[in-house]
């Protein structure tokens, strides 16, 4: 199937490893000039160099701090001077820490509400003008099934990544008129490193692998797919969605 996204710039989010990563590879695969971005440098760099090699002169990679907004203007700046207006835009982030609600203080709630929210809304108003301007864009927001089913030991991420989903659906709304598709794509649990981290915190995290019916994790490249269908040209009737690959993981509709 051709997704018709060959030569479309699009920006990934949080990129340089884990799903981030999986959905740059997928789009560059496809044929998009795709930026890249993180904050540990020697993983970005590892990532660009793995995309360039199968896609020379199509990647891009920037250091960013997503909490930092100056940082996040000279993404965006970055990625235009590149490749010219972002035409895909995929958001997201490093996860919250892990803990219960008591372990955590009104800073932490604040740093977890830029991390996973603030750092959305404003990437989103930097490359919205000229998707509206050009009437076509996709924004996809990659969340977590946690916005649907709440997730043992993570109520940081179960409580803000939840105003995501509220902002996907209401844009969605909002820029239909332009033919700007906004989705919200909520990976279950996957073999990523954040998994690693969240069984050094709770070991049980292994067992959920007997609530989910495929009995098995995800892989990253299963999570991508989807992501890229859902920024294609084919999924232009698709908008102000909330899918999840989880594996049947969520036990409500």
């Amino acid at each position: 199937m051709d997704l018709g996204i060959q030569n479309k710039v699009a920006l990934v989010l949080a990129s340089s490893m884990g799903l981030g990563k999986a959905v740059a590879i997928e789009l560059a695969t496809e044929g998009a000039k795709v930026i890249i971005c993180g904050n540990d440098q020697k993983s970005l760099d590892e990532t660009y160099a793995e995309i360039q090699a199968f896609a020379p002169g199509r990647i891009s990679s920037f250091f960013c701090e997503l909490t930092n907004e100056a940082q996040r203007k000279q993404l965006i700046e970055h990625s235009v001077k590149t490749f010219g207006d972002i035409e895909i835009l995929v958001t997201n982030s490093g996860g919250p820490a892990a803990g219960p609600f008591e372990q955590f203080e009104l800073e932490d709630w604040r740093r977890f509400y830029d991390l996973l929210f603030i750092s959305v809304v404003d990437i989103i108003k930097q490359v919205l003008p000229a998707m509206k301007q050009k009437r076509a864009g996709r924004i996809l927001a990659m969340t977590s099934v946690a916005v649907k089913q709440p997730a043992n030991n993570l109520i940081s991420s179960n409580a803000v990544r939840t105003s995501v989903m509220g902002l996907v659906k209401s844009l969605s709304n909002e820029v239909a008129r332009y033919n700007i598709t906004v989705n919200n794509l909520m990976p279950g649990y996957t073999n990523t490193n954040r998994i690693k981290y969240l069984a050094e915190k709770d070991p049980t995290v292994y067992q959920i692998k007997d609530e989910i019916p495929m009995g098995r994790f995800a892989e990253t490249r299963e999570f991508a797919a989807a992501a890229a269908f859902l920024v294609s040209e084919r999924a232009s009737y698709i908008t102000g969605q909330s899918l999840a690959v989880d594996g049947g993981f969520i036990k409500g509709n």
